[in-house]
């Protein structure tokens, strides 16, 4: 098995608490049921051709911040009978919202031992500058690559290639570290490695097999 040379990790959910965690804050914040807000979010996704990958819209993007605020409005408002104003979504998302400090620590690591680590993220265009804020990626990350960026995003083929051109390096010297298993099944299917987190000391476990092309390190096991 080919050693991993190259590490990406996501962003939300890895560098940050759970994305769950994060959505029920805001909810509460808006005084809008989870269930209500997701269904909205899926309908304008599905009004977009998106099916029901609710982050589509904003995440290439296929419509402005201010255009799907008002679409997702419009759609809680139907669905739940409640009127709220989204206004400054990204900024009220990223409020108070904490990082994930040890596996940035455990990042930091690896690109001081001289391994390539780099941030691959399906990422709204309005969010860059919080993000940045809260992880500011110089001296971090070798390399960004954002969804609406490049045109491309998880779990689609053409970012899991764009990224491994930016590392220098194959698909199989790759392993994608995400909160999320249908990212972690478009890497391998790039012919990537995956390791789907779920907390830091596991996925840092899971890191170090692979970049020792340990056999035990398994494909497909959750981390």
């Amino acid at each position: 098995m080919t050693a991993v040379r190259a590490v990406w990790t996501d962003y939300g959910g890895v560098l940050t608490p759970p994305v769950a965690r994060t959505l029920d804050r805001f909810c509460a914040g808006l005084g809008v049921p989870v269930d209500v807000y997701l269904g909205a979010m899926r309908q304008v996704a599905r009004d977009c051709g998106a099916g029901d990958d609710v982050m589509a819209p904003l995440d290439t993007p296929l419509l402005t911040q201010e255009e799907w605020e008002r679409r997702t409005a419009a759609a809680v408002l139907s669905l739940g009978g409640v009127r709220i104003d989204l206004g400054g979504q990204p900024a009220r998302w990223f409020a108070d919202r904490a990082v994930n400090d040890a596996w940035l620590g455990t990042l930091a690591g690896l690109r001081r031992r001289g391994v390539f680590v780099g941030l691959l993220s399906n990422m709204p265009p309005a969010w860059d500058a919080h993000w940045r804020r809260a992880v500011p990626p110089e001296g971090l990350f070798d390399a960004v690559v954002l969804s609406h960026a490049s045109g491309c995003r998880k779990p689609e083929p053409e970012i899991f290639a764009l990224a491994a051109a930016r590392a220098g390096v194959t698909a199989a010297e790759c392993v994608l570290v995400d909160d999320l298993a249908d990212n972690c099944r478009g890497a391998r299917r790039a012919g990537w490695r995956a390791v789907e987190f779920r907390d830091v000391v596991t996925a840092a476990a899971r890191v170090e097999e692979l970049l020792a092309d340990a056999p035990s390190a398994v494909e497909g096991t959750r981390a």
